[in-house]
């Protein structure tokens, strides 16, 4: 049931991370505040496919 995502800083948009989801109980992207090693701060990292 749990599926493998990759996190997009939302300003550089390079793909930092990886986590997983259960599609069932979140349909919806997933939002984190995390911590982009590029642009050297917290941003806002999306969900991609």
């Amino acid at each position: 049931m749990r599926d493998q995502v990759t996190l997009a800083c939302t300003e550089c948009n390079n793909r930092n991370y990886h986590t997983q989801k259960n599609k069932k109980n979140n349909p919806e992207r997933l939002e984190f505040k995390k911590f982009c090693p590029f642009c050297k701060k917290t941003t806002v990292h999306k969900e991609t496919k």
